[in-house]
């Protein structure tokens, strides 16, 4: 990585007799230096990329991100395992060889910049560390998520901000119809299943689905909100949701 850093430094001739530090020397300098900097760093530099131009990154002015989570190996020693912890072994009652690291990240879809993360141990929830990621939101911002995310805190907190959401549904998930509208979708409420929440349930729109071609057959729901201010754009229906699908690239027809 330094070494692609400085090469276009050395093709101008102002590297002079500096050489690119053997990886033990960078492993330590990094150690030595701390977390701090690169907080800063990316904090700094953690900015949307994509243009009008950019495919899939605009659809009717909004800008559209997506809301993931991942986990992944980091080096096993005791600082990072009292730091992260070790998940489960699903063959027998020990923990995973690795140190492993959870992240929930808040993305730009058409360039795929990471525009702000949470990181935690792998025993952290994804939907714990991505209610930190509403800081980072606002309107003109239009928000993916999984329906692993579908919680109404959670979709509390995303709205607040005034950005727009499309999130997918748990297959269980009961929406019952408030209100039908003529293009195929409908009103509902989404209520928590505990806590004080659960008395004030939140109005969302419901866009029913069916995947084609090789996942042929395969049906879903997406949640929008259900009400927007006049002249904010509006996510329903099949047209709309079409035009969406086409600006993703993806393959899906709405009932």
């Amino acid at each position: 990585m330094m070494r692609h850093l400085v090469e276009g430094l050395r093709g101008q001739g102002l590297l002079g007799g500096w050489h690119v530090p053997a990886k033990s020397s960078l492993f330590r300098a990094r150690q030595r230096l701390g977390c701090e900097p690169l907080r800063v760093l990316f904090a700094t530099t953690a900015k949307p990329m994509a243009t009008e131009t950019t495919p899939g990154a605009f659809w009717r002015g909004l800008r559209l991100l997506a809301v993931d989570g991942t986990c992944w190996d980091v080096a096993d020693s005791e600082a990072n395992e009292a730091a992260f912890g070790r998940p489960g072994n699903g063959r027998g009652p020990g923990r995973s060889a690795f140190v492993q690291v959870r992240m929930a990240a808040l993305v730009e879809v058409g360039s795929h910049a990471v525009l702000d993360a949470e990181l935690a141990g792998c025993r952290s929830g994804e939907v714990t560390l991505a209610g930190r990621l509403p800081r980072s939101l606002g309107r003109g911002r239009f928000v993916l998520a999984d329906r692993e995310f579908l919680g109404v805190p959670l979709w509390r907190a995303f709205t607040v901000t005034g950005a727009d959401l499309l999130w997918r549904v748990p297959a269980n998930r009961v929406l019952p119809v408030i209100k039908q509208f003529r293009d195929g979708s409908w009103l509902s409420q989404v209520r928590a299943s505990s806590g004080p929440a659960r008395h004030e349930p939140v109005t969302v729109r419901v866009l029913a689905y069916q995947l084609k071609g090789q996942f042929g057959g395969r049906c879903g729901r997406w949640l929008s909100p259900g009400h927007h201010p006049v002249g904010r754009p509006t996510v329903s229906g099949p047209a709309t949701g079409r035009a969406l699908l086409r600006t993703l690239g993806g393959r899906v027809r709405l009932y």
